[in-house]
């Protein structure tokens, strides 16, 4: 037992070569010797958690190298001291706001030069690789002659999230060394991968634990570990005549997925290694350029605004979460889903409802989840474990959190809440799931109204990120505190918002579906509806939402909504209340404005001839979320104007290379939206009429 123990302590504690002393002359690096005269050359940025590429690092990074030629030592190991992991790619804040392409080209020059430094080092290099090795952190290990991962290792290039591709020689030396329908592939796409599934590619050498790094070392520097080589398949898949029908096909591939003028990277990449792939020399100086430009893009410079609204969300979640059981009532899609997301996340779940079917349903949709989110089968197996089926809802007794997501109806949810507040415990949060209804009227019946919150997710759970951390007057701070901290427990991201119908997120959405449903009317094709969305860059469009969603569900929002905005809102056809009763609820039923097969929209492809996209339709669908979110700000229901961006992207997959509804006001330029606004409510009503919130939108 003993033994075991200290096996997996040993596997914790970093190998990390001979103690380094306190007097080291660098600020981010620390360089050694051992006993076989081998460096070893620790990464640890200086009042930083993770290590990232700076252009001071890099020039650090450049100094260790020129002091390492000149000491000659037997070989180089290149290793994070950095629990957290090896590399995690650039410092995104030095990207921010690049707007000189030539400027940018400068910069990534000298970094590059640092890289070829270490790759034209005259003695044996390998890198150590724990954790995260993603972006500039891979493009440094690929500089290194042999690469060991330990266990547990990801690597990745994640760079095409931010709309670029990789910057430091990464295009070059990853397609040169892994097939390019693989390397390309993981490039085009910023998917993640495992140690074991890089060391079958051939990206790393080993896979080794951290008891065996120092024997992993000695085999790599001596030339004793066998080096993974490109075989005769990458060498020619990089010959011209098949480089150029590889890309053809990875051109359409990537036109699935996103437009070249919505989203340049990919296409820019697949150029790049259609030029360039036969010559290493060639792909890294056109690598440098493709990548300045890349940069000052609009749709880069959003997306960085993009992952930076994310950190801020992230941060806004406090850490020192306290709730570590969490009872869910109604295991319906909404609450079932919920109970599986938060129970692969580590927490005990119990899940109640009056019957048993749902709950079954819940735990087996909760199986095929994990089954794709979980790597090991012993991990899916402990997820379902803690995913615990609740008839008789004794879990409300333990649970230091209940999170309620039974129907859209006032009477029964406080008839819920009368059933379970005496028997919950005397610190317990209470959350509704509602969409809907105000936490004024669900507080009414409560003998400790504080207590109660909103959780609002959004559907698909496991794929939105954006909970809406609803709160009331009567709040205490604290259960507030605790529920935010909760969401950034779950790995999602928290949005404080004040009640009031619809929140932040719905009330957004509501008039783009709801103008949708008013160009049908005009007997506009739904599929021409759809295309316009999707024009602009929305994930889908307001039509197949409306299916996905359930058009019940879209009624039940609009009626609620109109009851408080009346003409703010369009008005909803009588036509969709018959379907509705007919049973046509969309997706869920087969049947809504598409009909649904294997859970895909059946759409036939627009006639070649007859009506087009135009920009006021565009303008009607997109322009009065931006009011919306204006007017939520001004009415101080969420109040920070980055957090509005972030709830609308993270929540509603609102176009991210837009930046956000009022990102994109800004930049088309706020006096131009208010004035198209007033030319819609001229021609359409006054439900386009602008916000007078619009003066104060800096």
């Amino acid at each position: 037992m003993e033994s075991k123990i200290m096996t997996a302590l040993g596997d914790r504690v970093l190998e990390l070569g001979p103690k380094p002393g306190t007097d080291s002359p660098y600020k981010h690096f620390k360089l050694t010797r051992d006993e076989d005269g081998v460096a070893w050359l620790l990464f640890d940025r200086a009042d930083a958690s993770a290590n990232t590429l700076s252009s001071d690092v890099m020039e650090e990074f450049d100094a260790v190298l020129a002091a390492i030629e000149t000491e000659r030592p037997a070989g180089l190991v290149i290793r994070s001291a950095k629990p957290s992991g090896f590399i995690a790619g650039a410092d995104v804040n030095e990207f921010r706001g690049a707007s000189d392409p030539d400027m940018m080209e400068t910069r990534i020059r000298a970094a590059h030069a640092v890289v070829d430094h270490l790759e034209a080092l005259k003695l044996p290099t390998v890198a150590v690789i724990h954790g995260f090795c993603l972006g500039g952190g891979l493009e440094v290990a690929l500089a290194c002659q042999s690469r060991i991962a330990i266990e547990g290792a990801r690597f990745g290039f994640p760079e095409v999230m931010l709309g670029l591709h990789p910057g430091l020689g990464g295009t070059a030396r990853f397609t040169a060394l892994v097939n390019p329908t693989q390397s390309m592939a993981m490039m085009l796409t910023g998917r993640i991968m495992d140690a074991r599934r890089a060391r079958s590619l051939g990206l790393v050498d080993t896979v080794t634990q951290e008891r065996h790094v120092r024997n992993a070392v000695k085999d790599a520097l001596f030339g004793r570990l066998k080096r993974a080589r490109p075989g005769l398949l990458t060498r020619a898949a990089n010959l011209g005549p098949v480089r150029g029908l590889l890309a053809k096909r990875m051109r359409s591939e990537a036109a699935k997925a996103a437009s070249r003028e919505h989203y340049p990277a990919p296409y820019a990449l697949i150029d790049l290694w259609e030029a360039h792939g036969g010559s290493k020399a060639a792909m890294l100086k056109a690598e440098q350029a493709s990548f300045a430009r890349l940069m000052v893009t609009p749709t880069a410079q959003n997306l960085i605004r993009v992952f930076f609204l994310r950190e801020q969300m992230k941060k806004a979640a406090g850490s020192g979460n306290t709730i570590k059981h969490v009872h869910v009532i109604g295991a319906g899609a909404m609450g079932g889903d919920i109970a599986a997301w938060v129970a692969g996340q580590g927490f005990r779940v119990s899940l109640a409802d009056m019957k048993a079917e749902p709950i079954a349903g819940a735990v087996k949709r909760a199986a095929e989840l994990y089954g794709k989110i979980i790597r090991k089968p012993t991990d899916v197996r402990d997820a379902l474990d803690r995913l615990i089926p609740d008839m008789d809802g004794e879990g409300v007794r333990n649970a230091d959190l209940i999170i309620e997501a039974v129907p859209e109806k006032l009477e029964l949810k406080q008839k819920v809440y009368a059933g379970i507040e005496p028997r919950m415990k005397p610190g317990a949060i209470l959350a509704t799931n509602t969409s809907s209804i105000p936490l004024q009227d669900l507080r009414t019946t409560l003998a400790r109204p504080e207590r109660l919150i909103g959780l609002h997710f959004f559907n698909p759970v496991s794929r939105l990120q954006l909970v809406e951390v609803v709160s009331h007057d009567g709040n205490d701070e604290q259960v507030l505190k605790h529920a935010l901290a909760f969401v950034g427990a779950i790995d999602r991201l928290p949005l404080p918002v004040k009640s009031s119908p619809g929140f932040l997120v719905n009330r957004a959405l509501t008039p783009y579906m709801l103008e949708a449903m008013v160009m049908l009317d005009e007997k506009i094709d739904p599929r021409l509806i759809d295309a316009a969305a999707e024009q602009f860059g929305m994930p889908m469009g307001p039509i197949e939402l409306a299916d996905q969603v359930g058009l019940d569900i879209c009624l039940d929002v609009g009626d609620m909504l109109r009851t408080k905005f009346g003409d703010l809102l369009p008005p909803t056809p009588a036509w969709l209340r018959d379907k509705v009763a007919k049973g046509e609820l969309g997706r869920k039923t087969g049947k809504g404005f598409y009909t649904w097969k294997d859970g895909k929209a059946e759409k036939a492809p627009l006639p070649e001839t007859g009506p087009r996209v135009t920009d006021q339709m565009i303008d009607r669908l997109v322009l009065p979320m931006s009011n919306v979110c204006v007017a939520c700000l001004r009415e101080g229901i969420v109040d920070d104007a980055d957090a509005v961006d972030g709830a609308m992207i993270f929540g509603t997959g609102y176009a991210p290379f837009r930046g956000g509804p009022l990102n994109y006001a800004r930049t088309r330029g706020v006096e131009n939206v208010v004035s198209t606004l007033r030319g819609l409510a001229d021609r359409f009503g006054a439900r386009f009429a602008p916000d007078a919130g619009w003066d104060r939108l800096q």
